[in-house]
């Protein structure tokens, strides 16, 4: 059985069976929730006199909205419109639930960000008990892996600093993943600006089931990181790719569309690209986020059709710059 069809039946195992990483919840706000939300429209439901507030149904005075009054639990989205993309990080498992970013012919060919000058950082805007620590990943066994890469934010300096961010961090498999399969599919989303004047990019984290050997149940399991772990280390990642405008051709307004799902292991440079291709459905169920739900049928067409989806294997490693070494310190006086 092929990857895709893998992850495609586990999606609908997810899906059926109630066993999906669902995103409950409220609409996508700000990074605050607004003050006139959840807690007031129900509580607007409420009639009656008196300063209790209570439901008059069928002469209960049963009132569940009057919580609220006590603060509203969530959950909360905390929405960052960074330069060059946009994030929602999730507090329950510190990591982002998805980021969406923009990349272009001209964003990619203006370098006046340095990598040199950037430095992961923790988000102040996060409360303190929700935020992902630095020191969450010290000796993990994982890299902080951006969801908008630092290569796609070179058109300035502060763009190039808030991919650093931790709540654009999920902890990812270093060798043969982050540093390899992962940065190709990174540099293949970026090509396709050779062929598209604009290409927008959805890349999060997946929590997906797989069948248990010993009672054979479809369950999703997964490690936490961290001291105390908290940080959850994401089974899979996703890439939805919408590329726009063709370069070549007669203008339209159609776009191409294509799913990657990858599994968060080494993977080898020989496993081609669309083997890891899924239908945006698949991902939806997956998550419970809506995608592309307002992109008529008639106007999507499939990208790895319109062009070649490969990968280009690259050795990212040696295109960094050298860690500065530590001066040598003077022999001891005797």
């Amino acid at each position: 059985m092929s990857f895709r069809n893998v992850v495609c039946g586990l999606a609908g195992v997810g899906l059926g069976g109630g066993v999906v990483a669902s995103f409950w919840g409220m609409p996508f706000g700000g990074n605050n929730r607004p003050k006139s939300t959840v807690g007031e429209n129900v509580g607007g439901s409420v009639s009656g006199g008196g300063s209790s507030g209570s439901l008059k149904l069928s002469g209960s005075n049963v009132n569940p909205s009057a919580f609220f009054k006590y603060g509203f639990p969530g959950p909360v989205h905390d929405l960052h419109n960074r330069e060059e993309y946009v994030s929602c990080y999730d507090r329950r498992l510190k990591v982002p639930y998805w980021v969406v970013e923009h990349i272009t012919p001209e964003s990619l060919g203006n370098r006046s960000g340095d990598r040199k000058n950037s430095f992961f950082k923790e988000d102040e805007s996060i409360p303190d008990g929700f935020r992902a620590r630095l020191r969450d990943y010290f000796r993990s066994g994982y890299d902080r892996g951006h969801m908008a890469p630092a290569a796609n934010a070179k058109f300035n300096q502060k763009a190039m600093d808030e991919t650093f961010m931790l709540t654009n961090i999920a902890p990812q498999v270093g060798e043969g993943f982050n540093r390899d399969y992962w940065a190709h599919l990174e540099y293949f989303c970026r090509q396709l600006t050779q062929k598209y004047g604009s290409v927008r990019i959805l890349t999060g984290p997946l929590f997906l089931p797989k069948r248990d050997p010993v009672d054979g149940k479809n369950k999703v399991t997964y490690e936490v990181i961290g001291n105390p772990p908290s940080i959850a280390v994401p089974t899979h990642f996703y890439k939805v790719v919408v590329a726009e405008s063709p370069l070549r051709g007669p203008a339209t307004d159609n776009v191409a569309v294509a799913a990657f799902v990858l599994p968060n292991d080494r993977i080898s440079n020989e496993t081609k690209l669309t083997d890891f291709e899924v239908p945006v459905d698949a991902i939806s169920r997956s998550t419970g986020l809506q995608l592309l739900e307002k992109l008529p049928s008639n106007k999507k067409k499939e990208l790895c059709k319109e062009i070649d989806c490969h990968i280009t294997v690259r050795e990212f490693t040696k295109a960094l710059p050298a860690p500065k070494s530590v001066p040598s310190l003077p022999p001891p006086h005797k």
